[in-house]
């Protein structure tokens, strides 16, 4: 098993701060004693006892839910390594404490109420850190676990949202094609072609939550070519995505949507049909994100320009980056709407 080392240095230095603490408690009880004998027999009992638990448990089978030994081995671990820690602790410490004659050492343990009340100190705080220790790591592993699950629901509700939006623009589609055949054969043979190359692009898509922005402006580029056979010259667009934003990643179908409501609620009801917009802009720390049309407008079908397709950018912007994304819907002075769409840039 792979160790943490930074964990662990974390955890040392908890327990030094635990043993500076007793140490400071026992000098309080006894203030006419010198303080350095009780904190050298705090360090380094505390330090033994902890690098026998804390770094002897990866050495037996650990419940991965904890990472420490299940049943009586880890309760031997933990007197094995309480024990350890009080007889090495302790003999280190007397060995410092004469040396530098802070304190005669045999004099404390010759005192029979003194001995146990150092063996009861060393076993309570022996189990209080190992129980600390326990549940700090439970608590980790169940974190991630929540995080894990929360991923899974994440990209489940993502999968959800396209497999609502992937029926929706094909029945528009098919609806456009079963038109045309009986109007205009050629362009419904034109059409078909783009629609074949769309689903292609789709279904590579579709196996992933997200992709790279420069694949979706190619899926709405392919999605706007579709439209312009069914609309004609009453539609041109433009798309902008500047190089250095090409391979960001964002939800699947997260444009096509915004390109929908324009064409559906801002252009098609226009006699003279209009143009599209779709760019991408760094703005601070987001990525911005512009579907702009020259059509009708808000004041034209504002009800239906705020249902499926804002909803759905919404829930898909919302699952993948919660409530650091945005997206709201203006009207632009000079006729049309705009719909920007906000998230978070990561280089």
């Amino acid at each position: 098993m792979k160790i943490d080392w930074v964990s662990k240095l974390r955890h040392l230095l908890q327990v030094w701060a635990f043993a500076l603490m007793i140490a400071t408690v026992q000098y309080a009880f006894m203030p006419d004693r010198p303080y350095g004998p009780p904190l050298v027999y705090s360090l380094f009992i505390a330090t033994i006892t902890w690098a026998v638990i804390d770094l002897g448990r990866h050495m037996l089978p650990s419940s991965a839910e904890t990472g420490w030994p299940q049943g009586w081995t880890g309760l031997a671990l933990v007197l094995g390594g309480i024990v350890a820690g009080y007889l090495g602790g302790t003999r280190i410490a007397d060995a410092l404490c004469v040396y530098y004659g802070w304190y005669p050492p045999d004099a404390g343990h010759q005192d029979p109420a003194q001995l146990r009340s150092s063996i009861l100190i060393t076993a309570i705080a022996g189990i209080a850190g190992s129980f600390y220790f326990y549940t700090i790591n439970k608590s980790a592993y169940l974190q991630r676990k929540m995080t894990e699950a929360r991923q899974h629901a994440s990209e489940a509700r993502l999968k959800l949202l396209e497999t609502q939006l992937e029926p929706h623009m094909l029945f528009n589609t098919l609806a456009n094609l079963r038109a045309l055949i009986a109007t205009d054969p050629p362009r419904a043979q034109v059409m078909l072609d783009h629609m074949i190359a769309y689903l292609r692009a789709t279904l590579g898509a579709s196996l992933q939550a997200t992709h790279s922005l420069q694949d979706e402006f190619e899926r709405v580029r392919d999605y706007l070519e579709l439209m312009a056979i069914r609309m004609g010259p009453r539609l041109s667009y433009t798309l902008d995505l500047p190089p250095e934003l090409t391979q960001h990643p964002v939800p699947t179908l997260l444009l096509q949507p915004l390109v929908e409501n324009c064409i559906k609620h801002g252009l098609e009801p226009k006699v003279e049909g209009g143009s599209i917009s779709v760019s991408a802009r760094v703005e601070g720390a987001d990525i911005v994100l512009d579907v702009t049309d020259t059509g009708i407008g808000l004041s034209g079908a504002e009800s239906g320009r705020t249902g499926f397709g804002i909803a759905q950018v919404r829930e898909r912007l919302a699952s993948t980056h919660g409530a650091q994304s945005a997206i709201e819907l203006v009207a632009v002075s000079a006729g049309g709407t705009r719909a920007t769409a906000r998230f978070p840039y990561k280089p």
